[in-house]
């Protein structure tokens, strides 16, 4: 992928700290999330033997270390099987890409995926967002290793305008107010390329639904919140239109 497009795709970073006016955009890290459309327990399957004896080995050899896999803790009839994948620039994003098909070692280890017949497909469809990390928190952070659950938010705007007002709140201080409240943030990032743009995603993490339940509480009732939140620019009626949350389990080998 040349730096022309690497140029033109990469957002502007709005609303950044003081802390993160110098820091170089090459800095943030950018995330493919992948949403997985699976009919049965053995395309589940499939597609988890994938990541955990292919593809999550070739993507940690060229760089992208900390990929996770995630299943929804309440599934559906269709169930949707989520992976998060970090690189650290838009370069990097198109040079593993084009590694992984130079990779003997990936190539065999995923032949059952990859060669996987029409009659009996891999999986129905995949979603893939291209995202890219917000300046205040620039690259994922990894939740210490025991049972957990996570949620993965969406944003939607009702423009470019809104979508950036948000990010800017983020930056500016709803992340540090997150982090306060045991909001445990995992990642932060803007929707570049992906469906029902404009959007901004994220993840955080809690131990259980009851810790869930309190924290949120007490970010809701933070003195600094209710103050950001009250200014007439940050009102979620102007910046935000949809909300969407999925609660998500991380499968046995998920890195995060």
């Amino acid at each position: 992928m040349g730096c022309s497009l690497a140029a033109g795709l990469a957002p502007a970073v709005y609303g950044a700290p003081a802390a993160y006016k110098g820091r170089s955009r090459a800095s943030e890290e950018y995330y493919e999330l992948r949403v997985y459309t699976l009919k049965n327990e053995a395309q589940l399957k499939l597609v988890e033997d994938y990541y955990q004896q292919a593809a999550i080995p070739a993507l940690n050899r060229l760089g992208s270390n900390k990929v996770g896999v995630f299943r929804e803790l309440e599934p559906a009839e269709i169930s949707r099987l989520y992976v998060l994948i970090p690189y650290k620039s838009l370069a990097d994003f198109g040079k593993v890409h084009e590694e992984l098909g130079k990779d003997a070692a990936y190539i065999k280890a995923a032949a059952a995926y990859l060669d996987a017949p029409a009659t009996e497909p891999a999986y129905e469809r995949i979603e893939s967002s291209l995202l890219k990390a917000f300046a205040h928190m620039p690259a994922m952070s990894v939740p210490e290793k025991k049972a957990r659950i996570f949620e993965l938010r969406r944003y939607e705007s009702a423009s470019e305008s809104a979508g950036r007002k948000k990010i800017e709140m983020f930056n500016k201080a709803e992340i540090d107010i997150f982090k306060k409240n045991g909001l445990t943030p995992v990642f932060f990032g803007e929707t570049i390329i992906g469906d029902l743009r404009p959007n901004l995603t994220y993840m955080i993490t809690f131990d259980d639904m009851a810790g869930h339940d309190k924290n949120w509480k007490a970010f809701g009732s933070d003195p600094e919140w209710k103050k950001i939140s009250s200014m007439p620019e940050y009102a979620d009626a102007k910046i935000v239109s949809h909300i969407t949350a999925t609660f998500l389990a991380p499968a046995p080998f998920s890195q995060v």
